[in-house]
């Protein structure tokens, strides 16, 4: 049954290969599996295991702009036209894909797919070590434009001196003998009163938090983030952890569950238009019994949530609850893809698919790559945040100095 729920679907176009042509169509996303559906013939071009992607990126060329690229089993999948953007498909698209890595190791059973599982982690370790080396360059780039800014304001600095010395001539006495050869001090450097830093506040305990893709407004662009469950209410942030909304229990007046996978918040509000943001998450099945139980009757189930249960004849209550159930099984399908849903909590205990011993000589390799990028990437980060110190106290500097020199040349004139 999990192969036939859709949690999302686009209208986009697919490159075939064999005939040299895009093909208009629609892309869907299951809890386990991609697939494009042509629009004129109906024929089910692509269908392929989220497990089995060792990639997805977004490129263009020349002759192709805004594509998405989806790398599985050797082979690029390209996707072109995408609605409503690339990106909003693409954030949708990796979150889904990560989480089913992550939920696939966390199961303890691996797919049997045609690559074994230690060619599937190595894919997945290249691409994480591809992006770590583009962040660095970037980080490196970011570094060469810092230290051009510090010599700049050791520039001004120099600059700022010349012209201290050239005012304190020209406000000398014209019959002042030692005009030329000024007896100048240096000025002694006052030290800066760094005030009391504020006593912080305790920070409230997390009881839940999940990877969610937000929406805020529909017309907004859906981009990553995280969704926190406190004690005293929900917490977004973006994906650079900066709060985007806090709603306290008693702000939440529903949610709306459109399936077991997303969700909308909403706070009303007279005279003015209402705050909502809508959330998608494969961990969503985790969270809405938390959400239940807190609360109460502003959780709504949509139709197309109910869609989701099986059994119809039970009470609201008891459908929701199996609503939730059915979730669970999907996410443990995820995990497991050989056993249909609902069957995954009895297979939890079956062995890890072997790794090679060549695979796990590269599994280490690229360990280790990646363990000497991140200490590199975080020295750079340390040596970039001295330089940005030092260039807002030069900056300061620099500006003391021009409003002081501004000063005395009013004065002069």
């Amino acid at each position: 049954m999990n192969e036939d729920i859709r949690i999302h679907s686009w209208p986009c176009s697919y490159y075939l290969e064999s005939s040299r042509q895009w093909i208009p169509g629609k892309l869907s996303l299951t809890p386990l599996s991609i697939k494009f559906t042509a629009d004129k013939t109906g024929e089910l071009l692509v269908d392929f295991q989220l497990s089995g992607i060792s990639e997805i990126k977004k490129e263009s060329s020349h002759l192709i702009f805004s594509s998405l690229t989806i790398l599985e089993k050797g082979t690029k999948h390209w996707f072109s036209s995408l609605h409503p953007n690339r990106n909003v498909v693409f954030n949708i698209l990796e979150h889904f894909w990560r989480e089913q890595l992550l939920s696939s190791r966390e199961g303890a059973a691996g797919a049997a797919l045609g690559s074994s599982k230690g060619r599937e982690l190595t894919g997945m370790l290249e691409g994480s070590q591809r992006r770590l080396e583009d962040t660095a360059k970037v980080l490196h780039s970011q570094g060469e434009q810092f230290d051009n800014i510090m010599r700049g304001l050791h520039k001004i600095e120099g600059d700022m001196d010349m012209a201290d010395r050239l005012l304190t001539e020209l406000e000398s006495p014209s019959w002042w003998p030692f005009s030329t050869k000024l007896w100048r001090t240096p000025l002694e450097s006052k030290p800066k009163e760094t005030p009391a830093p504020p006593d912080p506040k305790p920070e409230e305990e997390t009881l839940l938090w999940i990877p969610v893709i937000i929406t805020h407004r529909p017309d907004s662009t859906s981009k990553p983030g995280k969704l926190s469950v406190l004690p005293s209410g929900l917490e977004i942030r973006d994906c650079g952890s900066q709060v985007l909304q806090r709603f306290s229990w008693r702000q939440v007046d529903d949610v709306r569950v459109h399936s077991p996978y997303e969700i909308s918040v909403r706070q009303r509000f007279i005279g003015r238009p209402d705050l909502c943001f809508r959330l998608l998450a494969a961990r969503m099945p985790r969270l809405i019994p938390l959400l239940q139980a807190r609360l109460g009757d502003k959780v709504q189930l949509l139709d197309d949530a109910l869609g989701f249960a099986a059994a119809g004849t039970s009470p609201a209550a008891d459908l929701g609850t199996a609503v939730w159930r059915a979730a669970s099984g999907f996410l443990g399908a995820a995990a497991n893809p050989e056993f249909p849903a609902g069957e995954g909590t009895d297979k939890e205990q079956l062995q890890l698919q072997k790794i090679s011993e060549d695979e796990a000589k590269e599994l280490r390799q690229i360990l280790k790559k990646l363990k000497g990028l991140a200490l590199e990437t975080e020295a750079e980060l340390e040596r970039q945040d001295e330089a940005l110190d030092s260039i807002g106290s030069s900056v300061d500097r620099a500006t003391l100095n021009i409003e002081r020199q501004n000063r005395r040349m009013r004065r002069l004139t």
